[in-house]
């Protein structure tokens, strides 16, 4: 039974080494990596001067009002 654990670890070592991917490495000058990452960036308010009023509201657990809710007495 150790032997055919054996060959088993094996096999899956063997399949883990063919699905590795080698990663190539970057080639740009550094003036081309900011270039890209200013590119990126987006144009949007949320900067690190932007003035934010806080999170929106969620409106998925509040109740939606209700017509009516009190009852109406004849005076």
């Amino acid at each position: 039974m150790d032997k055919r654990l054996a060959k088993r670890h094996q096999r899956q070592v063997d399949r883990a080494k063919e699905r590795v991917n080698l990663s190539e490495p970057d080639l740009r000058t550094p003036e081309q990596i900011k270039a890209a990452r200013e590119a990126s960036r987006p144009s949007g308010g949320r900067g690190i001067g932007a003035v934010t009023s806080g999170p929106a509201p969620s409106f998925r657990n509040s109740r939606p009002p209700v017509a009516g809710g009190a009852a109406k007495t004849d005076a």
